[in-house]
């Protein structure tokens, strides 16, 4: 029961990250995108400690230490993932992120020899394929925002494989607050660096961010952490990386986005990866096995 409640939570934030392309695109009219990390997660950061004030007192140097890890890697793929824009194209940006789809059960087995669950390869595999039909404009030109970007999509796989293998001894409340407030630290210092410490007060622009603070922050990266504590990394960034079809979806209901073949094609190839990590073809095992059964009879 724990392994589907983890993977409702793993499917709610990536709708969550999916609504999120929308209000990042407009707060990104307001704010610097600097200042909407520092903002984002000093607002995920009051919200957990306000209200779990009282585990605070729990907190463990191992959660510190594994926290601040978490925190270093989170805050470094978004500043990869953000400066990395500057020089490529949104769909190759968010393609290219998704790439850590694949690259964490790679990290599994040259860090602890995990094996490789073939089932689960596959599907990373095919929702890469389907990500592509969904986001990436067919281009073989490749530059520095193209290689910023690829690493911050290392910077996610690791930040996936260390939440799953650090939240299996620690609270994934604590290891949260620590990751967000990390993660805040570093976004105030590229903010002052940046001297951009002036900030728009406008309605549209505020209500955006509390949304990126309070829903794709706060809730979603609470979920992830809580809901790994019961699945594998690699099913974890396989279900995760359906936020670009959710992007889709909001974009579609949102902005009006027309809906092409493409779109299709990559929603359906996503959801096949999906089935194939979750199910591991067991209707297909089961059948070849009822019919050996019946062969030997």
């Amino acid at each position: 029961m724990r392994k589907y409640i983890g993977e409702a939570m793993l499917i709610i934030t990536a709708i969550i990250w999916g609504s999120g392309f929308v209000f990042s695109a407009v707060s990104l009219d307001y704010f610097t995108p600097y200042q909407i990390l520092a903002l984002r997660f000093t607002i995920g950061v009051l919200i957990l400690s306000a209200v779990f004030y009282k585990r605070l007192k729990k907190i463990k140097k191992s959660t510190l230490k594994r926290g601040l890890l978490l925190g270093i890697f989170l805050y470094l793929a978004f500043l990869l993932q953000t400066i990395g824009l500057q020089y490529t194209t949104p769909s190759k940006n968010a393609f290219l992120t998704a790439v850590n789809v694949v690259i964490v059960p790679f990290i599994a087995f040259f860090a602890y020899r995990r094996k490789i669950d073939k089932f689960e390869l596959t599907g990373a595999f095919l929702a890469i394929i389907g990500i592509a039909f969904l986001s990436l404009q067919f281009t073989t030109e490749v530059n520095i925002g193209d290689l910023l970007t690829l690493a911050c999509a290392f910077a996610f796989a690791y930040q996936i494989f260390y939440t799953a293998k650090f939240v299996k001894d620690e609270d994934p409340i604590l290891l949260t607050v620590i990751q967000m407030g990390v993660a805040a630290v570093l976004g105030w210092i590229a903010v002052i660096l940046n001297g951009e410490m002036s900030f728009s007060f406008e309605t549209e622009g505020i209500l955006s961010v509390l949304y990126l603070g309070i829903f794709s922050t706060t809730l979603a990266y609470c979920f992830q952490t809580i809901a790994q504590k019961y699945t594998s990394e690699t099913k974890a960034a396989i279900i995760l990386s359906t936020e670009a079809f959710w992007g889709m979806v909001f974009s579609i209901i949102l902005l009006s986005e027309i809906i092409t073949t493409r779109m299709i094609i990559g929603a359906i190839l996503i959801l096949i990866a999906i089935l194939i990590s979750e199910t591991k073809l067991s209707f297909f095992k089961k059948k070849d096995l009822l019919e050996n059964n019946f062969q030997n009879k």
